[in-house]
């Protein structure tokens, strides 16, 4: 039985979805299971992550922003036996549930099941579709900070556009694509502490746009965070000359400054010990 509590739209629910789910064992005092103090309930797949066949069927009927009661008499639960000892046999089971948001990975997923030999006869607008596709998984992830899940998603395009065209616009749709998934690395991996591979995403994202401003901003983070302070000031000074009044490379350039400036006062704080012994014997 499924009891609406309130229905804003109607698209068809895809295979992943984010929800906030409590359940409940028999009545709704008796609480068994809950996602409700997560504040990025992760994605979970239908028939994967979620199981029990009548949340399933329910899942299947709703949509972006639904919520909904399910009551799930056993066969469509935990069935005669139960799963003991958090579920009892035979045992009637209640749900709260409300979607949150959800992606439609089944084309992507055909398209990771197919051989590499397979993959490289689709047509180039296909594989660039799924790139794409991938790339939206991977900024779903990377806004709900799940950075290392964004940062898979983000190789997992990455992965497909290795092919050469002979075509110079063809080319330049890979490249394009490619430079978008560059950047994304380059900040996930800011995010996840790793300057040195921004540093890398960054550096490569120059190779296909010299003159990137927001590949020049990242290069020069990263290379502060590595207290390699001379590259930095090159990287951010050369993405202000293309933007001069973004307030990002501007607030870095000052931080820059600001790090430099301790940096310099421990450094002669260090050499003036070093030397005091020395001057105590003059």
């Amino acid at each position: 039985m499924k009891s609406n509590l309130y229905f804003p739209f109607s698209p068809l629910l895809a295979l992943g979805c984010t929800v906030k789910y409590s359940g409940y064992l028999g009545n709704w005092n008796n609480l068994f299971c809950s996602n409700g103090n997560s504040k990025y309930p992760r994605l979970m797949k239908l028939g994967k992550d979620i199981t029990l066949w009548g949340l399933e069927i329910g899942l299947l009927s709703m949509t972006k922003g639904e919520a909904a009661l399910f009551v799930l008499t056993p066969e469509y639960a935990y069935g005669q036996r139960g799963c003991p000892p958090s579920i009892p046999p035979n045992t009637m089971v209640l749900f709260k549930v409300e979607v949150l948001d959800f992606i439609d990975s089944e084309e992507c997923d055909a398209f990771f099941e197919l051989t590499y030999e397979q993959q490289n006869r689709l047509p180039l607008e296909k594989v660039l579709k799924v790139a794409a596709t991938e790339r939206e998984f991977g900024n779903y992830f990377f806004y709900k900070q799940h950075f290392k899940i964004a940062k898979d998603r983000y190789k997992r395009a990455l992965s497909i556009l290795g092919r050469s065209s002979s075509s110079k616009a063809e080319q330049s749709q890979i490249n394009a694509s490619k430079l978008l998934l560059y950047l994304n690395l380059s900040l996930t991996y800011l995010k996840l502490e790793c300057a040195d591979r921004a540093l890398k995403y960054g550096e490569l994202a120059l190779e296909m746009d010299q003159g990137n401003a927001k590949a020049l901003f990242r290069c020069g983070q990263a290379c502060l965070c590595m207290r390699e302070y001379s590259k930095s000031r090159d990287f951010l000074t050369r993405a202000q000359c293309i933007q001069p009044f973004n307030r990002d490379i501007n607030n870095e350039l000052k931080k820059l400054a600001r790090y430099y400036k301790e940096y310099m006062e421990m450094e002669k704080e260090m050499c003036c010990q070093m030397f005091d012994p020395l001057n105590s014997y003059g």
